[in-house]
């Protein structure tokens, strides 16, 4: 697969992204219970890899299931996730261990691997767990299972000790877009970076001109440097987010076109956006000089005739929003952001976070467009 340019899905190549700049270099300028602490489990494990060094997360890859044999291994894997590495635009923001997924031999991300298959298959997940020091699971939202394949170990008896690994079966019977994440000791799990994304094509689903996934979220970090060893103490009763992402990244990083999550179009394309929310608050996600419409909603159609236009669209936690917009706005940068404006910060600087945009092919080659790719620690 060529690798692509701009959020995961259908963008442009980097040959292609590197013409439309104009430039051949460098750019310039337990289960379901839970408490408040952290498990022993959890505790032990922090203690093992702080004389490591962890690896570090890369961004989601889409995984075509029907390409490999209906079938994927996730493994889980403890690493270093670099949410904005930069110093500009308050940062560097990091996030000193995070719990990532890894696809088959692919590298660890977060969110985890979009799993893409088409409806009506039947495919497996393999949850390896074999170097981890702590129980998982595999949830699933959206799709029709059986009973012991529900990833809730309070309810199904099932859950994938240290050094086990475990096959869930599914079959793709809800056309959509899904989320998936870890049931154990789930609010923890979830903040720590276990989830994703899993993509049903409907039965003859025709591809728009530019398609893409975004997934947002809220932290508080403090459960991170927690567990990395660092002086914080997190409390569940009393969430602070402090770190505001799209796809694992903060703006200005969100714009780095390699491992941000850009919008890139040419005028009169077709954009389809998938969005998700694996956090724990609601996100009014805002499109700047574009309306779109809403055509799927946690895995069902939209009618035609219950279509309308908007700039804004609230994604509740683990709602699932596709929308579709038109490309016809005068070529140039526009924001795509979270509405909650305290949400697009980098601690207290403003603008950060949860923020990303749609940028025009035509306007690569433009002063503004550098400026971006330098604040966004983009190097060519």
């Amino acid at each position: 697969m060529t690798p692509k340019i701009g959020a995961p899905g259908d963008g442009i190549t980097r040959r292609e992204f590197v013409a439309a700049t104009g430039t051949t270099g460098a750019v310039a300028a337990a289960g379901c219970m839970t408490t408040t602490d952290p498990t022993v489990e959890e505790r032990g494990n922090t203690a093992s890899t702080l004389s490591q060094s962890l690896p570090t997360t890369s961004p989601p890859e889409v995984v075509d299931l029907n390409e490999q044999g209906n079938s994927v291994t996730l493994k889980t894997v403890r690493a270093a996730h670099r949410a904005h590495p930069g110093e500009s635009m308050g940062g560097p923001v990091n996030l000193p261990m995070v719990w990532a997924w890894q696809a088959d031999d692919g590298d660890p991300s977060v969110p985890g691997p979009i799993l893409r298959i088409d409806e009506g298959s039947e495919f497996e997940v393999t949850l390896d767990n074999s170097e981890a020091g702590m129980p998982h699971t595999f949830h699933l939202h959206g799709i029709h299972k059986t009973w012991e394949n529900d990833g809730v170990p309070t309810t199904t008896g099932i859950t994938v000790g240290p050094g086990e690994t475990h096959t869930y079966e599914f079959t793709a019977n809800v056309p959509g877009t899904h989320i998936y994440h870890c049931h154990y000791q789930t609010p923890r799990h979830m903040e720590m970076g276990m989830y994703g994304t899993l993509r049903v094509d409907p039965q003859g689903y025709e591809p728009a001109d530019k398609e893409y996934f975004m997934t947002v979220k809220e932290w508080d970090s403090r459960l991170s440097r927690q567990l990395a060893g660092q002086d914080a103490t997190y409390d569940i009763t009393n969430r602070r987010p402090d770190v505001f992402t799209i796809n694992g990244k903060c703006a200005p990083r969100t714009l780095n076109p390699e491992d941000g999550s850009p919008i890139v179009v040419s005028s009169g394309d077709t954009v389809r956006l998938h969005w998700v929310n694996a956090g724990f608050r609601s996100h009014p996600l805002h499109m700047h000089n574009h309306r779109f419409e809403v055509v799927e909603r946690d895995g069902s159609q939209i009618p035609d005739a219950a279509r309308y236009k908007r700039d804004v669209q609230s994604v509740s936690p683990a709602e699932r929003y596709t929308v579709e917009f038109e490309a016809d706005a005068d070529p140039g940068i526009y924001l795509m952001h979270c509405h909650k404006v305290d949400h697009v910060r980098n601690g207290s600087s403003y603008p950060g976070g949860m923020l990303t945009g749609i940028v025009y092919e035509e306007a690569m080659d433009t002063d503004i467009f550098a400026d971006l790719m330098d604040h966004a620690g983009y190097e060519g």
